[in-house]
């Protein structure tokens, strides 16, 4: 699967030392915690670079802003879904039945957040609201659906299948994708059981869209 640039685009400049690159990622680690207890509006630069005990200079030799911050931030969370999404660039998982691809689909996808719970945690406040991260998201979500196509394209006909044209996988991916993505957003913000139950609806309502157009 193809990764998304190391470099955010809203960084200064790309770390090129070990050292450079630990001190970026604690940065980010910092931000991530701080935007998940007092929020991304009420974090400032400062209390990021004082928490993660730098210089406020050295801060912004890598990042312009908090938004900049937040891009990396974003980047990563988005790298990590797509890093366990990699399995769609094996031709092997073309061969499993349809049931069990979709299981593995939304099952990653799932996990994905529940070791991530800062996603929710952070986005649920600032979606929407900032244009460079909304273009990290659709970035990411371009690519998913690109892979996807190309996974369902190989998949095996038979007499019940019906004659789909690359521009039918890829609008067929694009409903899987952005569907999952906006019901898994949703199941964020309920309790536990009920998100399970959505997450058991969400294969059963990618399965029966599969289905009727791949047999």
């Amino acid at each position: 699967m193809t990764q998304n640039p190391s470099n955010p685009g809203g960084m200064r400049r790309k770390p090129r030392q070990v050292r450079s690159q630990e001190r970026v990622n604690r940065i980010i680690d910092v931000a991530e915690e701080l935007f998940i207890t007092q929020g991304y509006n009420a974090t400032t630069t400062n209390a990021i670079a004082a928490r993660a005990q730098i210089s406020i200079g050295s801060l912004y030799q890598f990042f312009p802003d908090k938004t900049a911050i937040m891009q990396a931030l974003a980047l990563r969370y988005e790298q990590r879904l797509h890093q366990r999404l990699g399995i769609l660039d094996n031709p092997d998982l073309a061969q499993l039945p349809l049931s069990a691809l979709v299981d593995q689909l939304i099952d990653i996808t799932e996990q994905h957040f529940s070791d991530n719970p800062g996603y929710f945690a952070i986005f649920v406040e600032i979606q929407g609201n900032i244009p460079e991260i909304q273009a990290v998201e659709d970035a990411a979500d371009a690519q998913l659906i690109h892979d996807l196509a190309r996974l369902l394209a190989q998949r095996p006909t038979n007499s019940n299948t019906v004659d789909l044209q690359t521009a039918d996988y890829e609008a067929i991916a694009f409903v899987v994708v952005k569907a999952i993505s906006n019901l898994m957003w949703l199941s964020l913000s309920q309790e536990q059981p009920f998100r399970q139950r959505l997450v058991a609806e969400m294969k059963r309502f990618t399965f029966s869209y599969l289905q009727s157009y791949l047999g």
